[in-house]
């Protein structure tokens, strides 16, 4: 639905104003390989966070507790 939504907006665009749209599609991929570097440390962030949770989490796992669904500490 965002990609058929992108599309629409890129035809208004280019039917107000070509010269603009012609460069947002030129643009879009140099804006995608700058936001790239940024998506590797999110992701790189989101995966030390997981690990350092269940690093503190692990005595509490060999003493018997188990996360259930409504365990606030599985948001």
């Amino acid at each position: 639905m965002k990609t058929l939504i992108a599309l629409l907006a890129w035809c208004l665009l280019l039917v107000l104003c070509w010269p603009l749209a012609l460069l947002a599609l030129v643009l879009w991929p140099v804006a995608w390989l700058v936001s790239l570097p940024f998506r590797l440390v999110g992701i790189t962030f989101s995966a030390l966070f997981a690990f350092l949770h269940a690093l503190l989490m692990l005595p509490a796992r060999l003493l018997g507790w188990k996360p259930t669904p409504s365990s606030p500490a599985m948001a």
